[in-house]
């Protein structure tokens, strides 16, 4: 993990450095309401055979980030700086015929809703065959659809040769959610996108989804990105989280250091909202006050401090100045960086005192 002025993230590898790199990204779009700043000046980066976990509330500015490495944003109404570099190729600014050549081969998307992400008057398999045959225009669809039936094998859909010729309203939650992932993996891409892949699935499915994509990313040793607001399924899988608010990024660090010893009061809300197996039953829930910001009026300063019990615990200036994105000096582990005004001692401090003591700590 290297420093956050440059790149959040994991260590170069010995292949020369992460498959991709996004550095001080911003995002802006142009609406009749104003200018929305969904992104600020985000940077994190992704090696084959990890997976990142990025964490935050609706409106936090995940999806729009993720959207932004597959080039799926307007250009015409989409405002975009920094750098989003794909096995070394900034895709910012990349002509479009050349971003079309590396979606789907590169980079895929496993999207969050896959009954409107598959189209409904296609069978699965037919689908599947389309997305192969863009990136291998000379395979004959014959090729095509037994690759297809494959890879629905594989992703665990029963009696694939009989159910390539399916449409996605005849399959279940879970088993679209799988042809997703077929589609997503047809090409054998580098880098997985998935954006709340388990979403309105029950937890039975849900840990098979987890643990398919667990499997498949051994198998082809790709990078993997979990977009999610569940907690449960970045410790799961993650092994390294990196949680937004409000387009910035709070903190950053392995998915040990910020579920167990997290350093900024939004993640500790995040904790603490969530049910404890080891708790009392009928203990309250601790829900973060508050909404999240409109990202037309983000608050000046810290965009947390409206709904942080800890601002302005010093004087300031929460309300006044961004936060910068600082490595944590007393921790024995490299790479944990938090954007907080708090000074470190006294966040960990109050974590120990007033957080973990009341079983956030996970």
């Amino acid at each position: 993990m290297t420093a956050p002025q440059t790149s959040v993230g994991s260590t170069a590898s010995a292949s020369g450095g992460p498959y991709l790199q996004v550095r001080d990204l911003s995002v802006q779009f142009s609406t009749e309401d104003g200018i929305v700043r969904a992104v600020d000046g985000v940077s994190f980066s992704v090696e084959r055979g990890q997976t990142l976990g990025i964490v935050g509330e609706s409106g936090s500015g995940k999806s729009v980030t993720s959207l932004s490495v597959l080039g799926l944003h307007n250009p015409k109404r989409t405002r975009m700086s920094g750098e989003i570099l794909v096995s070394g190729r900034n895709v910012v600014g990349m002509e479009d015929e050349k971003i079309r050549k590396m979606r789907g081969r590169d980079v895929a998307m496993i999207f969050q809703d896959p009954l409107s992400a598959l189209h409904p008057f296609y069978t699965v398999g037919r689908q599947i065959v389309s997305a192969y045959l863009v990136h291998h225009p000379n395979s004959s669809k014959a090729v095509a659809r037994k690759h297809a039936i494959e890879m629905l094998g594989r992703v665990g859909i029963p009696q694939p040769a009989k159910r390539v010729d399916s449409y996605p309203h005849e399959f279940s939650g879970g088993m679209r959610q799988r042809a997703m992932i077929a589609m997503a993996l047809v090409n054998d891409p580098d880098l997985l996108i998935a954006d709340e892949p388990t979403t309105a699935l029950d937890v039975t499915v849900q840990a098979q989804i987890l643990d398919l994509i667990e499997d498949l990313q051994r198998d082809f040793n790709a990078a993997v990105i979990i977009i999610t607001h569940d907690l449960g399924v970045v410790s799961q899988i993650a092994d390294d989280v990196l949680v937004m608010y409000a387009g910035r990024v709070a903190e950053y660090g392995s998915a040990e250091q910020v579920l167990r010893k997290p350093q900024h009061p939004y993640t500790w809300g995040l904790l603490a909202s969530i049910p404890s197996l080891h708790g009392d039953a009928d203990e309250d829930l601790l829900p973060i006050k508050g909404n999240p910001p409109s990202l037309i009026n983000v608050p000046p300063g810290c965009a947390f401090h409206p709904r942080c019990r800890y601002a302005m615990l010093n004087g300031g200036p929460c309300d006044i100045e961004v936060p910068e994105l600082l490595p944590l000096l007393a921790t024995p582990e490299p790479g944990h960086v938090v954007s907080c005004h708090l000074p470190e001692r006294q966040r960990t401090s109050i974590y120990e005192q007033d957080i973990a003591s009341v079983g956030v700590a996970r």
